[in-house]
């Protein structure tokens, strides 16, 4: 068969001369930062480009939307060296990093087993990523990047794992029980299939998050068994909500005719901090376990068709650093 192109791999330094003036500066851009997103099944948010962290500059502080927790991310445009991995450690203490990015051109094997290793023994709050960065084109064409993960915690299957253990062991209430039984199924299920969704920890508790490009904007699923339904929600909380609330609102006829012309319940929630846009299946009892797979498709569908429709929305915000904080009126 003919036609077909061949791959040839190009030099790091044809795309970047440098990590500090060429390479971080590309990376922190929206659209390498959301395809280095995708590699790491993590929504992320710039912060800053080289924050001062003790006596070091870390190259990229961003944040994961999901859950508004910090992303640290070190580049190197050749092999990975004992001194860089003492600077990620160092970086951890000084911004109590969740998450940590170790870019390389390549990675030694003794600097991978160091990262598995603190994957096995840090707390499961602290994630350590090492990622080699290629550079490929066929014939002519422009070169593309590409990210290969070399070492990552295993969250998601960790996560399953755990949830399926206590499940076994019977470890919680009833209620609880339900929960976590019926959200695990939920996250499978999403994680079974493609798309920009990716799966996260099962709680066991009535509400689930999950990230749709910016920090305070939350993608999340809820149940509500006194109220006999289950919801998809975009719920909008801290400093920026009422405003970003109020842009939102602004394009909630084409927001509603995007999604298919559901109306959605707008709740500014007045004297609160939080607001939330909602969509309901009712009835829907979440206690009904014949009933899951109806609900939990519907869940999937639906919060699939939030993040497409919402998410140009989210990200088109624009944020007054000079806002306020909102006090919240006690009842």
């Amino acid at each position: 068969m003919s036609g077909f192109g061949r791959l040839e791999r190009v030099d790091l330094r044809t795309g970047w001369l440098s990590e500090a003036q060429h390479f971080t500066p590309w990376l922190a851009s929206e659209d390498n930062l959301a395809l280095l997103g995708e590699t790491l099944a993590i929504e992320l948010e710039l912060e800053a480009q080289e924050r001062a962290v003790g006596p070091f500059r870390a190259d990229i502080l961003c944040k994961d939307t999901a859950d508004g927790g910090w992303v640290l991310i070190e580049n190197q445009l050749e092999r990975t060296d004992h001194a860089h991995l003492g600077q990620l450690i160092t970086y951890a203490a000084g911004l109590q990093a969740v998450t940590i990015v170790w870019i390389a051109a390549r990675f030694t094997e003794e600097h991978r087993a160091a990262c598995d290793w603190l994957n096995e023994v840090t707390a499961e709050n602290i994630r350590i990523f090492g990622l080699e960065v290629e550079l490929w084109r066929i014939g002519p064409s422009p070169v593309a990047p590409k990210f290969n993960i070399v070492s990552k915690p295993n969250d998601w299957s960790k996560s399953v794992a755990s949830a399926k253990k206590t499940i076994e062991e019977g470890g919680l209430s009833g209620t609880r029980d339900m929960q976590l039984r019926y959200w695990t199924a939920v996250e499978e299920l999403i994680g079974a299939q493609p798309g920009p969704l990716n799966a996260v920890k099962p709680p066991a508790g009535s509400w689930l998050t999950h990230g749709i490009g910016r920090t305070g904007v939350n993608l999340n699923l809820a149940m509500t068994s006194r109220a006999k339904l289950v919801r998809v929600e975009i719920y909008l909380t801290g400093r920026y909500a009422k405003s970003d609330y109020a842009q939102l609102h602004a394009h909630r006829d084409e927001i509603e005719r995007r999604l298919g012309g559901a109306p959605l319940l707008w709740q500014e929630l007045l004297g609160k901090k939080d607001s939330r846009i909602s969509l309901a299946l009712e009835p829907a009892d979440p206690t009904d376990e014949a009933d899951w797979p109806r609900q939990h498709k519907w869940l999937v569908d639906t919060i699939l068709r939030f993040h497409a429709v919402f998410k140009p929305f989210v990200m088109g915000l624009a944020r007054d650093p000079q806002t306020p904080e909102i006090a919240e009126v006690k009842e």
